[in-house]
């Protein structure tokens, strides 16, 4: 039997493939165009749907030719999409790309249109033509054509950094909201009463990785079977060589299975999002930071992007985060210790490489006041000591970048457009 682990990677594979779903509508198109065959045989069609078997031939050749090229062209279009983002926006961001919905479809509707009208070909002589068949393949051309029109307009306005932030930004948004109601119902009633006697056990990866997701049913079940504690010892997205202890055993009537303990935690080449909303903050600062490279210069950019960092903070400040969640099971006995971010963590992400690389941009100094300003206004009192020492850092920034007395107040000013805006306060 598999591991939670290994099905967790397969769904990866799948969801990042590009393959997959392809190959499923080649698939598809043959089995329609046997079905369409038959329909041809046992239907009387219209009169304006007979074809002769050279116009029938030739529309079909058209059309297996046509799907062919228009995959080319969809895989150029993707190799320009892998350009654009490694060099311009971030790699960590095409782990995302390579999950879009609508590229699967096109390139479905491709192969199916292709192996639709191949597998008729076959059929056509002189005095049998699938008629039903050629209006159909005529039809699926259509629907190959909007979808590609569709394509490339999604493509054409999603690629800009902007739109990519905003998305980038929601997915972080809806995974913590979903991880923090999670942990949140599998609280203990006394999150304090974990063992504290030292460890029985250590379970140590088998194999080196970056930790992308945890079973965390699973560990508390396990936990429970064995009545014990877990303690993992890694924060999600931490890279873990091989032999590194993951989990910590405390107490316990029998020692747990390390194989299957060590099975119910993902690890693979790098980070994913679904259970790690700061690799969503860690892409959309790369965007902003890649933007202020001498190679670009483009701090406008990094200022639309800081747009929805803020956004992404104020949903974090908003809610409780120890560092550290102790989750139950169904009796509410403490079972798993689990280390987690805390608003500092989220908030220095977000800051400091931002104003290490654009320290020297007014705009971008004016717009982080802005964002820091508003964050005291509107969170609660006890975010702010790590909001204060962020303003402090990029007041200490601002004396030391911008010597002119001048410029030097200009920097300091808040502004939420950065240049050219005002500040409400």
């Amino acid at each position: 039997m598999t591991s939670w682990a290994a099905r967790f990677r397969l769904r990866q594979y799948v969801k990042a493939s590009l393959w997959i779903v392809p190959l499923l509508g080649l698939v598809l198109g043959v089995l329609l165009a046997e079905l369409a065959l038959a329909a041809d045989d046992a239907n009387r069609l219209p009169s304006g749907w007979h074809y002769s078997a050279t116009t029938a031939s030739g529309v079909l050749s058209a059309i297996v030719g046509a799907m062919v090229a228009l995959l080319g062209f969809v895989v150029t279009i993707g190799v320009l999409v892998v350009q654009q983002a490694t060099g311009t926006l971030s790699p960590r961001y095409m782990r995302l790309w390579y999950r879009d919905r609508l590229q699967k479809a096109v390139l479905a509707t491709f192969t199916g249109t292709f192996a639709f009208a191949f597998s008729l070909l076959r059929s056509i002589e002189s005095d049998s033509v699938p008629d039903l068949g050629v209006t159909l393949a005529g039809a699926a051309v259509a629907v190959s054509l909007v979808l590609l029109l569709v394509y490339l307009n999604r493509f054409t306005h999603s690629l800009r950094p902007v739109a990519i932030a905003e998305l980038v930004a929601h997915l972080g948004e809806a995974v913590f909201t979903k991880g923090a109601a999670a942990i949140r119902g599998a609280a203990p009633r006394e999150a304090g009463a974990v063992a504290t006697k030292r460890p029985v056990t250590t379970i140590r990866s088998a194999r080196g990785g970056c930790i992308q997701a945890f079973d965390v049913s699973g560990l508390v079940a396990q936990a429970a079977r064995h009545d014990c504690v877990f303690v993992v010892t890694r924060l999600i997205g931490d890279f873990v060589p091989p032999g590194a202890v993951l989990v910590e055993v405390h107490g316990g009537t029998s020692a747990p299975d390390p194989e299957r303990v060590a099975g119910l935690i993902a690890l693979g080449s790098e980070r994913t999002i679904e259970q790690d909303p700061a690799f969503a903050l860690r892409v959309l600062v790369d965007i902003a930071i890649r933007a202020l490279s001498p190679a670009v210069n483009d701090p406008t950019t990094a200022v639309q992007v800081l747009n929805y960092v803020e956004w992404f903070l104020h949903t974090v400040g908003r809610t409780h985060l120890p560092g550290r969640y102790v989750l139950a099971d169904g009796r509410g006995d403490a079972r798993l210790v689990l280390p987690g971010r805390d608003w500092d963590n989220y908030l220095q992400l977000a800051v400091c490489e931002i104003l290490a690389y654009g320290g020297s941009s007014v705009q971008v100094c004016r717009r982080l006041r802005a964002m820091l300003e508003g964050l005291l206004d509107s969170l609660p009192a006890h975010q702010h000591p790590a909001v204060r020492a962020q303003v402090s850092m990029l007041q200490d920034s601002v004396e030391r970048e911008f010597t002119d007395p001048a410029r030097r107040a200009l920097a300091q000013q808040p502004d939420f457009q950065g240049i050219g805006g005002q500040y409400a306060s």
